[in-house]
């Protein structure tokens, strides 16, 4: 018994003997003493908050303003996909599938990737589907970095990246893409590789600036890394996003990254049914062994139905095929209203995602992006996010972004608001 409880007795209570006799016994009651000591928890993320995403989207309700700061679609996705998921469950795909995966997503993945890259991935060893991307950056994370470890981010970058390197005891080493134009500045990346470098993640196209990496970039990196044990971390959710007719380099298509890359991507994104988290990391057999240790010990598996419900709606490739065009005619609506508006759009290559500077804006201009997308939510009734939320110490551009993956009838109504400025 502790010293910091004490018992009582509790009576009444009737017991059955061996003999079949009925016995009364005592029970006891355990009092905690209300002054004993609570364990002290340590936060493994101490820096970690309420996100700006939420705090934005309550001061967007709390305005009645029209929300374009976090990244999900407001429309939809095809019928063709929910009924397909339906006649899974129907069909008694309702129970844990492999841990790898639905075999039969597996072969369209691989499939797909080789259509479109000309590059295979093995379904049964290369191909695993994961509880969504996020899962799979975790997860691929915890599987090569350890304790001490460092791990190159390109920053702005994706909110979960840093937070995913400390839970593995890494550090995370943020190395800026240069200000305003948001292109890697590989004289900076060389010079954060040290010994202690164990991986280094790339995104493109790029949340939050919508750029777009090209094939020089990729080899400049492999470049960089021929003689370092370095592991090269893909985040490609928005691949089939790129427009004006660029293609999208995927880490998988360049010697020198290939064999040392997890490719990270989103049905989430490309169907935009970004609830039903599942998307996949292809990588060789080798990494995906040591990834797949970890993925079956975090989520074992993905949502089961979702998985043969997107394995048959991948029988027909036009939805990805035709999905650059789709957002691309979003991405000119959007920036044609702004071009209305004092706000300047900055170049987007690729993702939902427009970057809009307000250095020019009296009004705005002595704000800081924190202030800005408050001041854009109460007065004008539009949310944006800051860009300094994408970094680890908050660096100042004078850029918000938007999320134009919403449907043609908001984004008409947010820049009419806009153009009041």
């Amino acid at each position: 018994m502790s010293p910091k409880s004490r018992r009582t007795s509790k009576g009444g209570a009737r017991e059955a003997a061996a003999d079949g006799t009925i016995a009364d016994v005592a029970v006891l009651e355990i009092i905690p003493d209300v002054n004993a000591a609570v364990p002290h928890l340590q936060s493994k993320l101490p820096n970690v908050g309420t996100t700006v995403f939420s705090v934005m989207s309550a001061l967007a309700a709390q305005h009645g303003a029209i929300n374009l700061g976090q990244g999900f679609p407001d429309f939809g996705c095809d019928p063709r996909l929910v009924n397909a998921v339906t006649a899974a469950m129907t069909a008694g795909h309702n129970q844990y599938p492999l841990m790898p995966g639905v075999p039969a997503l597996r072969e369209r993945v691989s499939a797909k990737f080789e259509a479109i890259h000309g590059v295979r991935y093995d379904p049964a060893t290369e191909v695993t589907v994961t509880a969504g991307a996020t899962q799979g950056i975790l997860s691929t994370v915890l599987a090569v970095v350890r304790p001490g470890d460092e791990v190159i981010v390109l920053e702005p970058c994706y909110d979960s990246y840093i937070p995913n390197i400390q839970l593995a005891g890494g550090v995370a080493v943020p190395v800026p893409l240069v200000a305003q134009t948001f292109e890697p500045d590989f004289g900076r990346i060389a010079a954060a590789l040290t010994p202690r470098t164990r991986a280094i993640v790339v995104n493109t196209p790029h949340n939050p600036s919508g750029r777009v990496w090209q094939a020089a970039h990729w080899q400049r990196l492999a470049a960089l890394l021929e003689q370092r044990e370095v592991w090269v971390i893909s985040d490609e959710v928005y691949e089939h996003m790129v427009y004006d007719g660029a293609p999208h380099h995927s880490a998988a298509c360049f010697a020198g990254i290939r064999e040392r890359a997890f490719v990270i991507s989103s049905f989430g994104k490309t169907f935009h049914v970004t609830g039903w988290k599942i998307g996949t990391v292809c990588a060789p057999a080798a990494l995906t062994a040591e990834f797949r240790k970890v993925h079956q010990y975090t989520v074992f598996t993905a949502n089961s139905p979702m998985q043969h419900g997107i394995a048959d709606y991948l029988q027909d490739p036009s939805p990805y095929y035709d999905l650059p065009a789709f957002y691309q005619a979003k991405r000119d609506r959007f920036a044609a209203g702004l071009a209305a508006t004092p706000l300047r759009a900055l170049p987007c290559e690729g993702s939902y995602f427009q970057c809009a500077s307000y250095a020019e804006v009296p009004t705005l201009r002595d704000l800081s992006e924190s202030a800005c997308c408050e001041w854009l939510t109460r007065e004008i009734g539009v949310t944006p996010i800051p860009l300094s939320a994408f970094y680890a110490t908050p660096t100042e551009q004078k850029i918000v972004r938007f999320c134009f993956a919403k449907r043609d009838e908001t984004l008409d109504a947010a820049t009419v608001r806009l153009q009041r400025l």
